[in-house]
C-alpha cells in the first residue's frame, strides 16, 4: 500500500502600500483605508493568536466556547481574534450541534507568509 503523503497548505499574505488613482477611489467606496488593512495584519502577529493556532492544532477543541476555556482567556476575546483569523482564511468554523449550534475552529493552514511591499 502507497503512503500518501499529507498536502500542505501554505497561505501568502501580502500587501502593497503604493497609493495609486484605482487604489485610492476604492478604498474611498469601500470605507476601509490600505491602513486599515495593515492594521488587521500587524494584529495577526500577536503571541494571543499564535496561542490561539498552537492550541487548535495540538488540543483540537469542539468549539471556540472550549478553545476559550483551554487558554483561559474571556470567550468574547476568543471569538473576536478567531473572526480575525477566519477573515484571513486562516482557519474555519464547522457548525455542529442540533438544538444549540457550536462552531468548531479548525486550521485551513500549515504555513503562514506575510509579504508587505513599499
Amino acid at each position: 500500500m502507497a503512503k500518501e503523503k499529507k498536502r500542505i497548505a501554505v497561505k501568502n499574505i501580502s500587501l502593497e502600500l503604493k497609493r495609486t488613482a484605482f487604489s485610492a477611489l476604492f478604498h474611498l467606496f469601500s470605507g476601509e483605508s490600505l491602513f486599515d488593512e495593515v492594521s488587521k495584519v500587524r494584529s495577526l502577529l500577536s503571541n494571543e493568536k499564535a496561542r490561539i493556532l498552537h492550541t487548535i492544532k495540538a488540543n483540537n477543541p469542539s468549539s471556540i466556547y472550549v478553545l476559550a476555556k483551554i487558554l483561559g482567556r474571556d470567550f468574547k476575546s476568543v471569538r473576536k481574534d478567531v473572526e480575525l483569523l477566519q477573515h484571513f482564511n486562516i482557519l474555519d468554523l464547522e457548525s455542529h450541534g442540533k438544538k444549540r449550534k457550536s462552531l468548531k475552529p479548525i486550521l485551513k493552514l500549515d504555513s503562514l507568509q506575510i509579504n508587505i511591499s513599499f
